[in-house]
C-alpha cells in the first residue's frame, strides 16, 4: 500500500514537472499575444463594462414610453377620542383603519425629450462601441510595439554573446602569442579589457531584455514573466506593399475606416440630441392618470340608541365649538359589529382619471441657459471632429513618411554593415600575421558590432512603421471580433 502511495506521489511530481517544462518552453506568437491581451488586459475590460452601461441606458429610455403603476396600502391604529369613520362620531375607542389604491399615469408630450432620449440611447451605444473598438486598436498597436522590442533585444543580445565568444577565442590564441613572444604583452592587455567589455555589454543587453519581457507581460495581464518567451519572427518584408500606395490613398481609406473619425462623428450627433432633448423642456407637457382607491374600517359602529330611564331628558348634543355629534351620558349606546370587511371594500371603491397640462413659464432661466450649456457642448464636438481629421491627416502623411524614411535607414544600414564585415575580415588578416597592431583591430570590431546593432534597430523600427502605415490603411495587426 506504501509502495503505490509513493509511486503516485513521484508520478505527480514527474507529471507537474513536465507541465512545468512545457509552460516554460511555450513561445507566444505576435497574434497570441494580441489575442490573449484583447481578452484580458483590464483597459479592456472597463470599456467593455462602458458599453453595457450604455445598453442599460436604452432600457432606461424605452421605459420612458410606458406607463408607471404603482400600488399602496395602509393600515392604522386610532386610539382615544376619535372619529368613527362609519358613523363619524366622535368615540373614545380603538379602531383600525384600512386603504389600497391603485395609480397609474403616462406621458402624452413632453416635447419629444422621450423620442430624442431614446436616439441619444443608441448612439450612446454605438459610441461606447467605437471606444471600445479603439482601445482595442491601440493596445494592439502597444503589444506590437512591446513584441517587436523583444525580438530586438534578443538579436541584440544574440549579436553580443557572439561577439564576447570571438573576443575569448582571440584573447585565449593572444596569449599563446604573447607567451611564444610573437605579439607584445600590451596586447593581451587590450583584449582583457575588450572582453570584460563585451561581458558588461551583454550584463546590460540581458537586463533591456528583461524589462521588455516585462512590459509585453504587463500589458498581456501577465503574472509570471521570468520564463515568458516570444517566437523569433525576424520577417522585415512589406507583405501587404503597403508603401507602393500613396499617401493620399491612405488617408482616403483612413477617413473610412478609422475608429477615432466615427467616435468623434457620433459624439457630435449625441450632442446635437442633447441640445434637442434641453430646448423640449421649453414646451408644454401633458400626462394621463388613473387612480383607485378603497378603505375599510375594523371597528365597533353604532347602529343606535336607548334612553336612560333614570335621566329621561338625555339626548345627542355635539362637542363644543364643533358640529360633531357625541353621545351623552344620558344614553346607553347600542354597540353592533363593523360590516364585513370586504363588504366595505367593496362599498368604498372610488376612482378618479383625467389629463394633467403644464405649461413652462418662467423657471429661473434655468431650460434656457441649460440650453445654452449643451449648444457648447455642440460647438466643441463640431471642433473635435474637425481636429481628429486634421490630425488623421497629419499622422497617415508622418507614418507614410516615417516607413520609407525607416526603409532607406534600414538598408543603408544593411549596406553599412557588409563593408564593415569585408574592413573586419581584412584587418583580421594583417592582425593576424601581425600588420596590425590590437588597438586598430578593436576599433574595427567596434565598428563591425556598431553596425551590427544599427541593422538589428533600424530592421525592427521599420517593422513596426510598416504596421501602424497598415493600420491606418484599415489592415488590422489581428481581425478584432466585435462581441
Amino acid at each position: 500500500m506504501k509502495i503505490n502511495k509513493y509511486s503516485s506521489l513521484v508520478f505527480a511530481m514527474l507529471f507537474g514537472f513536465g507541465l512545468a517544462g512545457q509552460a516554460q518552453t511555450k513561445k507566444w506568437t505576435l497574434e497570441e499575444c494580441v489575442r490573449y491581451a484583447l481578452e484580458n488586459n483590464i483597459t479592456i475590460k472597463q470599456s467593455e463594462l462602458d458599453l453595457k452601461n450604455a445598453s442599460i441606458d436604452k432600457k432606461a429610455a424605452l421605459g420612458n414610453y410606458l406607463p408607471s403603476v404603482n400600488g399602496n396600502a395602509s393600515h392604522s391604529w386610532n386610539v382615544g377620542l376619535n372619529q368613527d369613520v362609519t358613523t363619524g362620531i366622535l368615540r373614545n375607542q380603538t379602531t383600525q383603519y384600512s386603504s389600497v389604491g391603485l395609480s397609474a399615469g403616462v406621458d402624452i408630450y413632453k416635447g419629444l425629450q422621450n423620442q430624442n432620449t431614446m436616439r441619444k440611447a443608441k448612439l450612446t451605444i454605438i459610441s461606447s462601441q467605437y471606444q471600445l473598438l479603439k482601445m482595442q486598436e491601440d493596445i494592439s498597436l502597444n503589444v506590437a510595439s512591446a513584441f517587436l522590442q523583444i525580438l530586438s533585444n534578443k538579436e541584440d543580445l544574440k549579436v553580443k554573446k557572439e561577439q564576447l565568444a570571438i573576443d575569448e577565442k582571440r584573447f585565449a590564441r593572444s596569449e599563446e602569442m604573447v607567451n611564444a613572444g610573437t605579439i607584445p604583452r600590451g596586447d593581451l592587455f587590450d583584449l582583457k579589457a575588450t572582453v570584460a567589455t563585451d561581458k558588461q555589454n551583454i550584463a546590460v543587453s540581458e537586463n533591456n531584455l528583461l524589462i521588455s519581457k516585462l512590459s509585453l507581460a504587463q500589458l498581456l495581464q501577465l503574472k509570471e514573466f521570468a520564463d515568458f518567451d516570444v517566437v523569433d519572427d525576424t520577417n522585415v518584408a512589406d507583405e501587404n506593399n503597403i508603401l507602393a500606395q500613396s499617401p493620399i490613398e491612405i488617408y482616403n481609406k483612413a477617413k473610412e475606416t478609422r475608429t477615432e473619425l466615427k467616435l468623434a462623428q457620433t459624439n457630435l450627433e449625441i450632442a446635437e440630441k442633447n441640445v434637442a432633448i434641453a430646448k423640449g423642456a421649453f414646451q408644454p407637457t401633458l400626462s394621463a392618470f388613473y387612480n383607485f382607491n378603497t378603505r375599510a374600517s375594523y371597528s365597533d359602529v353604532i347602529r343606535g340608541t336607548t334612553p336612560n330611564l333614570a335621566n329621561p331628558t338625555s339626548q345627542i348634543g355635539y362637542v363644543q365649538g364643533t358640529n360633531q355629534p357625541v353621545l351623552q351620558d344620558n344614553y346607553t349606546p347600542v354597540l353592533g359589529k363593523a360590516d364585513p370587511i370586504m363588504d366595505q371594500f367593496s362599498d368604498n371603491k372610488g376612482q378618479s382619471f383625467g389629463f394633467q397640462l403644464s405649461v413652462p413659464i418662467f423657471n429661473g432661466f434655468s431650460v434656457r441657459n441649460n440650453v445654452e450649456r449643451n449648444k457648447v457642448s455642440l460647438e466643441k464636438s463640431k471642433i473635435d471632429l474637425e481636429q481628429k481629421s486634421l490630425d488623421l491627416q497629419r499622422n497617415v502623411y508622418t507614418a507614410f513618411t516615417d516607413a520609407r524614411g525607416a526603409l532607406n535607414t534600414y538598408e543603408s544600414s544593411t549596406v553599412t554593415l557588409e563593408a564593415r564585415q569585408q574592413a573586419y575580415n581584412y584587418a583580421k588578416e594583417k592582425y593576424d600575421v601581425g600588420l596590425m597592431n590590437s588597438f586598430d583591430f578593436t576599433q574595427a570590431q567596434t565598428l563591425l558590432t556598431n553596425a551590427q546593432s544599427d541593422v538589428i534597430r533600424t530592421k525592427y523600427d521599420y517593422m513596426f512603421k510598416i504596421k501602424i502605415l497598415e493600420f491606418y490603411f484599415g489592415i488590422p495587426i489581428v481581425p478584432i471580433i466585435t462581441k
